[in-house]
């Protein structure tokens, strides 16, 4: 390969509806894309902040200070089990990803038959790992017990989404970004015995394994994106091509895609070095070289690069761009199109 060939959106996109990005992604990235997302859009925005807001109408649970942290409509205050109750008896509400996942995939139903999604292309619901939720809103000391109770119910969220949506039109997305904050020691500690890398992509397989073989299922690898930075900058790809491997080989399915993300400072051959040792069998790699700062000239500089250590792969941005300034999501798009080829 001279260029990489196809592209992926990772979830987030900064329009105001799905119907938006849908037209968007369709007109301006068509064949390039196997997956289309809805953009997370409305209380979605900002990933797993609206998160809090649900779980905190269950009985058993408690908000964390007096006074609401507003992140737009958001409530960001953290979150505990109230002293006296059973973790194992709290029922948390419907969370919201089935219901958001059957509203937008009516709109792609229908864009699908006016001509503007092509046929073959499949919706994609992007999912939090429930452990991202519990690590990033519990207390350290409820981590252990909670995290089965948020599971369940993630679980039914995805097995509702399985029954609403046709199989072969669905592909469900995990993000894995509280993993990385764990493996590189600046978020919560990890809650169970044994090794730390065993516990993650232990979980990780059984999130893909409960995804049924005729639905695609991939995984988004993350450093985080708030104000569009990382909460640390990796030093190279190890950690990544670590996760990915151990994550292929502990899965009794096929993972159809692995995305990681590649800062815009790293045009360097040290960075991508440890792709050389990627082992994700026949699953599709998209790197996620695409930065808005840097547009077309930026990508095409990473992307030779890593075209010496991988030799196929599409191209995707570092996260999703939900959160990205105003007015820049159609270049942005358009710096996909532009770099790779469709497939």
């Amino acid at each position: 390969m001279t260029q990489p060939q196809g592209a992926h959106l990772v979830g987030s996109v900064n329009y105001d509806d799905a119907e938006t990005t849908m037209r968007q992604a369709a007109g301006i990235l068509g064949a390039h894309l196997r997956r289309i997302p809805d953009g997370e859009c409305g209380p979605r925005f900002h990933w797993i902040m609206f998160q809090p807001d649900v779980l905190g109408q269950a009985a058993g649970i408690e908000r964390v200070g007096d006074q609401p942290r507003m992140l737009r409509m958001l409530d960001a205050r953290p979150l505990r089990v109230a002293d006296g109750v059973d973790p194992a008896t709290i029922v948390f509400p419907p969370l919201g990803y089935a219901a958001a996942a059957q509203e937008s995939y009516a709109i792609f139903r229908r864009l699908r038959e006016e001509g503007v999604v092509p046929e073959g292309t499949r919706f994609q619901v992007s999912l939090p790992t429930p452990l991202a939720v519990v690590g990033a809103f519990f207390p350290p000391e409820q981590h252990a017990a909670i995290e089965p109770v948020y599971r369940a119910a993630m679980y039914r969220e995805l097995d509702e989404i399985l029954a609403a949506i046709r199989h072969a039109d669905l592909a469900i997305q995990w993000d894995n970004a509280v993993e990385f904050g764990m493996i590189e020691g600046v978020s919560a500690a990890p809650w169970w015995e044994g090794d730390v890398w065993d516990g993650l992509t232990a979980r990780s397989a059984e999130q893909a394994d409960r995804v049924p073989d005729d639905v695609e299922v991939g995984f988004h690898l993350c450093y985080g994106d708030v104000a569009e930075k990382h909460f640390v900058e990796p030093a190279d790809a190890g950690n990544l091509v670590r996760f990915a491997n151990m994550l292929a080989a502990a899965s009794t399915r096929r993972i159809d895609w692995i995305h990681l993300p590649v800062p815009i400072e790293r045009d360097d051959d040290a960075y991508y070095a440890p792709l050389d040792g990627l082992q994700i069998d026949d699953s599709e790699l998209y790197l996620g070289l695409v930065h808005r700062e840097d547009g077309v000239a930026g990508a095409r500089r990473r992307i030779q690069v890593a075209l010496r250590h991988v030799p196929v792969f599409g191209v995707a941005t570092e996260c999703g761009i939900g959160r990205a300034p105003a007015r820049t999501t159609e270049s942005i798009l358009r710096t996909h199109a532009e770099v790779a080829a469709p497939w």
